[in-house]
């Protein structure tokens, strides 16, 4: 009787300390009046980052946090720290930036969605986020495995980030029907930043940046800035400011005895439209190579990533090789031998550490390579992609996206 007693006493303590810290965690919600949680198949990171500049620039203190490539807090003055994580990633993480954020006195806070369960991307907004603006970039097939297991399925997962009586945004052209009814189910008005609106971000506003941009999330940040009291002068100066997202999209060249290599490092891309239409577009932008690689980091816990990618890359322009690097990838080989690919340009890397795979690439590159690293940044694709940028130079190859 009496340990029931105790356990009964302990559950109802945790109870009232739930209870307390709830209370205390919408109060500082409160104290922060603009709240913008950003969501997406692709470009998360890049837009918390661009819209956080703009907003900075503009004159209103800014908070913010990414998940993807390396989780960071932002602060108010632009400077970011990596977010110490003891174990796996947690939603509830966002508590404790929203304590930092109002503690700092943010009059903005700026948060990369980080569930991938679609009830656990509602849960975060509904509880823990609670936004004034939600931006969705766009929706597109990856994570089958949790959020499809068709593209409209992570369209549908994707719209339980929808605020209540807020604002929503996104660039997406597919599944518009399904944001729209999650706007008018949660009161918010749906913004559709549309290609119009895209095509109005110019080449020169993208050669402002430092690394690759895409016009879609430029023009998604530049309309969310606006509609903040932000001109649109002041938030291109605050975005180009911004100091890029780990995984942002960047080219490195490197002679080495002889060979000339580009590097682009595209790692970050991992949904086959996205990765595709980056290939193209680096591959126009570097003619002059004699080589063309494509390098892709598989890993055994994304299978479906590694099938689509598999598949998908058959119908893109050819490459010389096909390097699979990382762990399972007999899944890409399979998927993509099966569409047609030929064996022979299949190059085996797997479980070999970044020296090894760098010698590797030299061998195929004859006297000059561009070479293009997709799959995944996590599982050794990091540790290449710090070879090159630590022993090559940054190169602009103009590339417009």
């Amino acid at each position: 009787m009496t340990y029931l007693v105790i356990v009964a006493a302990l559950v109802g303590l945790l109870l009232v300390l739930g209870v307390i810290e709830g209370v205390r965690h919408r109060r500082n919600l409160a104290r922060i009046p603009i709240r913008i949680h950003v969501n997406g198949t692709r470009g998360k990171s890049s837009v918390v980052r661009l819209i956080a500049g703009g907003l900075r620039a503009g004159g209103i203190v800014t908070c913010a946090k990414t998940t993807g490539t390396q989780a960071s807090m932002i602060l108010p003055d632009g400077s970011e720290y990596g977010i110490y994580r003891p174990s796996h990633a947690n939603i509830l993480e966002q508590v404790r930036i929203v304590d930092t954020a109002a503690e700092l006195g943010a009059q903005a806070l700026v948060v990369e969605c980080m569930a991938l369960q679609p009830i656990l991307q509602s849960l975060s907004e509904l509880r823990l986020v609670r936004a004034t603006h939600g931006v969705i970039t766009n929706a597109r097939p990856d994570h089958l495995d949790v959020m499809g297991p068709e593209e409209r399925d992570v369209a549908l997962a994707m719209a339980g980030s929808t605020p209540v009586a807020g604002r929503l945004y996104t660039a997406t052209e597919r599944h518009l029907d399904v944001l729209a009814a999650a706007a008018e189910d949660r009161g918010s008005e749906l913004i559709a930043v549309g290609p119009s609106e895209v095509a109005n971000v110019k080449d020169d506003d993208l050669a402002g940046f430092s690394y690759l941009e895409h016009r879609a999330n430029v023009a998604l940040a530049l309309r969310v800035c606006a509609d903040l009291g932000v001109d649109r002068e002041t938030a291109m100066r605050g975005m180009w400011a911004a100091p890029a997202d780990p995984g942002a999209l960047t080219v490195h060249e490197l002679e080495f005895f002889g060979r000339r290599l580009l590097f682009a490092n595209g790692l970050a891309a991992n949904d086959p439209e996205s990765t595709g239409r980056i290939w193209r577009s680096v591959l126009a932008a570097a003619p002059e190579v004699d080589r063309r690689i494509a390098l892709f980091n598989c890993r055994v816990d994304r299978p479906d990533r590694s099938r689509q990618l598999g598949e998908a890359c058959v119908d893109w322009p050819p490459a010389d090789y096909y390097v699979l690097m990382g762990t399972g990838t007999y899944l890409f080989a399979r998927s993509a031998t099966r569409r047609g690919l030929d064996v022979r340009k299949l190059v085996i890397v797997e479980n070999r550490d970044s020296r090894n795979i760098f010698e590797r690439l030299l061998e195929l590159s004859g006297t000059s390579a561009l070479i293009m690293g997709m799959g995944n940044v996590h599982g050794g694709g990091e540790d290449l992609a710090r070879l090159f940028r630590n022993r090559g130079r940054p190169k602009d190859l103009h590339v417009w996206i």
